[in-house]
């Protein structure tokens, strides 16, 4: 069973063995507004914890997708390219941006589970 973290920027990661499922939270999607664009990296692209992973543009701004664990690139969730919209009807589900295979597990440390996140986001609104 995969365990689900989330970070300070506001997004989930779904970790599953040594690859962590990455996109952004219902909070984030609901701050940005209609998604009318998403821009994927390559599969093989290494990444560092706090690089850019995407980009996600909405009626209101764009805005980077950040890396919250290092590692690389092994898979892309290709359907957002064509439905960008999904973002804002599954954010927390299908509409996940990145795949990544861990390079060091530690970092997860410092994140947040679904209760410290929900607290985060009441102190920070």
């Amino acid at each position: 069973m995969s365990k689900v973290y989330y970070t300070e920027d506001h997004e989930w990661i779904s970790v599953d063995g040594d690859v962590a499922t990455v996109g952004v939270t219902n909070h984030a999607q609901e701050q940005l507004g209609d998604v009318v664009f998403v821009e994927l990296p390559q599969v093989g692209k290494t990444v560092a914890k706090g690089d850019e992973a995407a980009v996600v543009e909405s009626v209101k701004a764009a805005s980077e997708v950040y890396a919250p664990v290092s590692g690389e690139i092994v898979e892309t969730n290709g359907d957002l390219e064509g439905e960008p919209s999904k973002v804002n009807e599954d954010a927390e589900g299908s509409a996940w941006f990145v795949k990544i295979k861990l390079s060091d597990t530690s970092e997860l440390d410092a994140t947040m589970d679904e209760a410290g996140y929900k607290a985060f986001v009441e102190e920070n609104s």
